[in-house]
């Protein structure tokens, strides 16, 4: 049983919390949180106990450190428990500068411990699927793929202004995803974004809205559309066309109930309407994935490497929207 100690109470690591619990081959051995009635109550729903977290990190039970707290607190959270020799799992991104990603980057290589980034979306069945039928040419060569990922309301103002920014808190995703679709690495950046929803974006200098486009060496083209309002719900749909044809994943509808009548046509259902809902089955996949790479002593699936590129890639993002130029990469 490899004893888990989870570091942060809040909702994304209530999410981890239940699949930790959930997993037979995981315990939630510890909570910890700046806010103990927090850590205390999440503790309690999974009969764990509450820690310190340093004592958490450097506790000789614990075999894997989660690190689900605020962004800032990420690598010296994920250096910590590399030093302690724990396995790591830490929610994106690793750092908001590059500079600080890069040297924790390098540290928990050397430390050799398993370091696993939270990029989600790859282990959503659908994305999975779509994934395995690209790789065995189902379209033959991909020429284009097209993600489209609308939030359904703008977050917060007071999360929205430590965030990073649109690029590196929402965009990051899916620079992940159309890393994990394409199966090349971008060369090149291109946005035209504007602040169009949140008055306090705009006053940030920051975008909610933004088209940005990825070209990759061999010239595979991916176009990814962001909004942090929908309106109607998560919107999360890709369209991959290549030579045979074109692959779809479409948004998963509240219920698949559809209505038909004379007066009013057809009638379906709106999107799942938040992230929690839509993506429930691949955050219990990543942790499958996670928990069967370190049982089995196998790269985990998403690495150091993984968080540090798409941030690479959102760093390339926002120059090419400052200076209004095709930004060069290089991963």
């Amino acid at each position: 049983m490899l004893k888990v100690a989870l570091l942060g109470a809040g909702r994304i690591a209530q999410v981890h919390a239940r699949h930790i619990y959930d997993h037979p081959d995981t315990e939630l051995f510890s909570v910890s949180d700046i806010f103990p009635e927090a850590a205390k109550n999440l503790a309690d729903r999974f009969s764990a106990r509450v820690l310190s977290t340093e004592e958490a990190i450097t506790h000789p039970e614990v075999d894997i450190v989660l690190v689900a707290t605020s962004t800032d607190t990420h690598a010296d959270f994920s250096l910590h428990a590399a030093r302690a020799g724990k396995a790591i799992f830490c929610e994106k991104p690793i750092d908001l500068n590059i500079e600080r990603v890069q040297a924790c980057v390098a540290e928990v290589k050397e430390r050799g411990v398993p370091f696993m980034i939270g990029f989600n979306r790859r282990f959503d069945p659908n994305h999975a699927h779509l994934n395995r039928a690209l790789r065995s040419g189902e379209i033959g060569e991909l020429e284009h793929l097209q993600i489209n990922s609308r939030d359904p309301s703008p977050l917060p103002d007071d999360y929205l202004l430590v965030s990073g920014g649109m690029f590196r808190d929402m965009t990051i995703h899916d620079f992940d995803m159309a890393r994990f679709q394409l199966g090349e690495e971008p060369v090149s950046v291109s946005v035209t974004a504007a602040a169009l929803v949140s008055p306090t974006v705009k006053a940030a200098g920051d975008v909610d809205t933004a088209v940005i486009t990825l070209q990759t060496a061999s010239g595979k083209i991916a176009v990814i559309n962001n909004s942090r309002r929908s309106g109607y719900g998560y919107d999360q749909r890709i369209e991959a066309h290549g030579q045979k044809g074109c692959l779809y994943v479409q948004n998963v509808p509240t219920t698949t109930l559809v209505k038909v009548t004379e007066e009013q046509g057809t009638q379906a259902q709106k999107p799942l309407h938040f992230f929690l809902e839509r993506y429930q089955e691949a955050f219990r996949e990543q942790w499958k994935a996670f928990v069967a790479a370190i049982k089995e002593g196998r790269p985990v699936p998403t690495t150091a490497d993984d968080g540090l590129k798409a941030l690479l890639l959102a760093e390339a993002a926002v120059e090419s929207f400052r200076t209004r130029k095709v930004v060069t990469v290089s991963l």
